[in-house]
């Protein structure tokens, strides 16, 4: 595997699910690791564990358990960075509202729609921008997030994630050319159906994992390793020339 000595990633949502299968797998690459997450104390000790993990490869791993949807948290940290310049800026954040929009007593409110559009897509524009406002990026920067097959699709309860997804891509799509002449590529992944922990949090969430079971090719579950897995090949110097796409990851999954 090509080693990236002196790159550093940082991750927002890193802590489990996606954004952690990505943080082992730039770190066995050589990427040093700075995770933003939002864990309870009684989360912290496992988390640790995977740190420990990541820092017997050999490369720094810096945690701060903030809430990355305040702009003022982004200041903070990059004056914490210091010398370190973001070579690759990953999206990962998994907050939102899983309420109908067709019951009086759940029903989805302006507010649950606002906060779960700013977790899960906004916020990666702020966190970007911020970083520019900084200086904080370095040369040929991969910018991505993740998004998935809700972008187009009707789940119950998903209407606000399914929002947000969307949003994402207008502004990964926007980015990718307002940001190019910066050397920063922008894209999305659309992971497939993979149990995260919050994934299981979508009602019916069972069912929902049997049907794409069924429906995939491969006949199993897209996991985070191979979600990771594309990450990395974003991050590889022949992957400079991909930018402002959606790239799925579902072993065909949406095909059917």
């Amino acid at each position: 595997m090509q080693q990236k000595q002196n790159n550093t990633v940082l991750i927002l949502g890193g802590s489990s699910g996606l954004g952690l299968a990505t943080a082992h797998k730039l770190a066995s690459a050589g990427y040093d690791i700075v995770i933003v997450h939002r864990d309870r104390k009684s989360n912290i000790p496992k988390f640790k564990t995977e740190i420990k993990k990541m820092e017997a490869v050999g490369v720094s791993v810096k945690a701060f358990n903030k809430d990355a949807l305040k702009e003022e948290t982004g200041t903070e940290i990059i004056s914490e960075l210091k010398d370190k310049s973001i070579s690759v800026l990953i999206h990962s954040i998994a907050k939102g509202s899983l309420k109908p929009m067709d019951t009086k007593a759940e029903q989805l409110s302006k507010p649950d729609l606002d906060i779960t559009l700013h977790a899960m897509a906004t916020s990666w524009w702020q966190w970007t921008r911020t970083l520019l406002q900084h200086g904080k990026f370095s040369e040929n920067v991969r910018n991505i997030a993740f998004t998935s097959e809700g972008n187009t699709k009707v789940w119950p309860g998903y209407g606000a994630v399914s929002a947000a997804k969307a949003t994402l891509e207008a502004l990964m799509r926007q980015m990718a050319v307002e940001l190019a002449p910066k050397g920063i590529t922008t894209n999305c992944i659309q992971a497939g159906t993979t149990q995260t922990p919050s994934f299981k949090m979508i009602p019916g969430s069972e069912k929902l994992a049997e049907m794409a079971t069924k429906r995939n090719p491969f006949k199993r579950l897209t996991q985070p390793e191979d979600v990771a897995n594309a990450v990395w090949l974003l991050c590889q110097e022949e992957g400079k020339w991909i930018n402002g796409t959606v790239l799925k990851v579902d072993g065909g999954e949406s095909l059917r």
